[in-house]
């Protein structure tokens, strides 16, 4: 049979069989035209949005902030929602008694919408729908409930970080309540309020007295007992001071912790800004009805042209 596929016993044979080759060529568009209609595959509508992942969103490991965007928008919870928000399984005629109803819903769903990663580190999403509304309202609504997703994980993160500040701050306070109780007794019993400052003017008034002579007069033994108390106790109230003022600067640090996290955790980020937002779309992108009248038509030929051969193949044997 090999000789049938030189050129020129093949080009004899389709100039032989032109009329029939011509009237499946004819039949094929004709038949290709009806079956890709409206009436046996309804027209889908395409809307298309771009976002760009902001500076908000935590980068982990190697992964950039555009893949880190694209792991969230496909996650199995944001697909969940977004068929049970447009009841999908309805849209896609699939019945929830179904056994798999799940499995051929997000079929279904994979089909029709996609996400991907452009050479411009945005995140495109694509959605197929048999209504142009609809397929735009899926495309925002996807934006949408990506925001708010990533918005609870940073939620919940600033309100570990808040709740973890808290219960530093109510530590640190009852630490230094405890040391004011006890440099109250030392100001109260001594009459120690500076232990440097007084130790100072102590210093000055004792030399004053001693150089007047006047050790044994009232000013001179209360100066006296002074001297003697910030001896005593104005190291340990010195260093009861020093840790006060440690902590209550610790506290004023955690509290801006606190007050900082409080304030992140109820604040509404946009994580994906929009670089193109969805529009509903005036032309149909699918079925493509010229791609399948070109590969029906070839389709078709190709096989007549197959049986062609066969029967000249039987003639000449």
């Amino acid at each position: 049979m090999t000789h049938f596929f030189d050129n020129e016993n093949l080009l004899e044979i389709i100039w032989k069989w032109r009329k029939h080759l011509i009237i499946v060529a004819i039949l094929a568009m004709i038949a290709s035209a009806f079956f890709s209609s409206s009436m046996f595959i309804k027209p889908k509508y395409k809307s298309t949005a771009r976002i760009y992942p902001s500076n908000n969103i935590y980068v982990f490991s190697d992964e950039s902030q555009s893949e880190q965007l694209l792991e969230f928008i496909t996650s199995l919870d944001i697909k969940l929602r977004t068929i049970e928000a447009f009841n999908l399984g309805e849209v896609y005629k699939i019945s929830k008694n179904d056994p798999q109803y799940m499995t051929n819903v997000l079929l279904e769903f994979n089909d029709n919408i996609s996400f991907k990663k452009t050479e411009y580190e945005t995140v495109e999403i694509s959605v197929l729908d048999t209504d142009p509304q609809r397929a735009c309202d899926l495309c925002d609504s996807i934006i949408h409930f990506l925001d708010e997703k990533i918005g609870k994980l940073h939620k919940i993160k600033h309100d570990e970080v808040a709740a973890i500040a808290k219960k530093d701050y109510v530590f640190i306070s009852h630490k230094v309540d405890s040391l004011e109780e006890k440099l109250n007794f030392f100001r109260k019993e001594y009459q120690i309020l500076d232990f440097r400052t007084q130790a100072e003017e102590i210093t000055k008034g004792m030399v004053k007295v001693l150089s007047s002579q006047q050790k044994n007069s009232a000013g001179g033994k209360e100066l006296s007992q002074w001297l003697k108390n910030l001896s005593e106790k104005g190291g340990e109230y010195e260093i009861l001071d020093k840790q006060q003022n440690k902590l209550v600067s610790q506290k004023d640090s955690i509290m801006k912790v606190y007050d900082q996290s409080v304030s992140s955790a109820n604040k509404k980020i946009v994580f994906g800004q929009r670089v193109q937002n969805p529009i509903p779309a005036d032309k149909k992108s699918y079925p493509v009805r010229s791609l399948i009248l070109l590969l029906s038509t070839f389709s078709a030929v190709f096989v007549a042209m197959l049986v062609i051969l066969l029967i000249e193949n039987r003639k000449n044997t």
